[in-house]
């Protein structure tokens, strides 16, 4: 399980986008679980996406009553900056137990997809290939429109929470995936994001509602 707190890997790229529950998983032994102070994980090269992702779920656990706080303001650039070995990892686990954490959220990027949509895809609801000439009228715009074809990208994102308690396993409490596609801009990407992590914590009777 130790091998699961190579953090997140977190691109949190810009976006206008769409975020998109896909799967999660509460282990069972958690079901009345309740973390009292998170550190918010959220490494990535994109330093204003990481403070971004961070505050904002700050914020949102601490409207329920969950203390957390930001990575940023905790690991020294030295800590970020290089690549960490287990042992490195899990001695800094030990200080933050010291120090009074109790469980870590963590998410990363698991995958990117590049995919092609088609400007003329909306008339098939309308049509639906009822008459030939129609759809071959309709649907030769792929001849003549410049950029009816565009790509767009979904990222896979994986979020989740271990118990950080020392002497402790530190255990998986809780994963989601998500899918986030075509983002464009951070503010809105990272809201959208945000919201569906504390959706899922609400479901599960991880935090409160607020």
């Amino acid at each position: 399980m130790k091998a699961y707190i190579y953090f997140i890997i977190m691109a949190l790229f810009t976006s206008c986008s769409s975020t998109k529950l896909t799967d999660s998983w509460l282990n069972s032994a958690y079901t009345n679980y309740q973390p009292e102070k998170t550190l918010i994980i959220g490494l990535t090269d994109n330093l204003t996406g990481r403070i971004e992702f961070e505050e904002q779920l700050k914020k949102e656990l601490s409207n329920r009553g969950v203390a957390a706080v930001e990575s940023y303001n905790v690991f020294t650039p030295k800590f970020t900056d290089i690549k960490q070995t287990e042992k490195d990892i899990e001695k800094e686990l030990n200080r933050l137990s010291k120090d009074g954490f109790d469980a870590v959220l963590i998410s990363a990027v698991k995958g990117v997809d590049e995919k092609v949509s088609y400007s003329g895809d909306n008339f098939r609801t309308r049509y639906y290939w009822r008459r030939f000439g129609r759809y071959y009228y309709l649907a030769q715009d792929v001849y003549y429109t410049e950029g009816y074809y565009t790509k767009y990208k979904t990222y896979h994102i994986e979020a989740s929470l271990y118990d950080l308690k020392e002497n402790d396993e530190r255990a998986l409490v809780w994963v989601a995936s998500y899918d986030i596609v075509d983002p464009k801009q951070i503010n809105s990407t990272v809201a959208n994001y945000v919201t569906a992590i504390i959706k899922s914590l609400e479901d599960n009777q991880i935090v409160p509602k607020n």
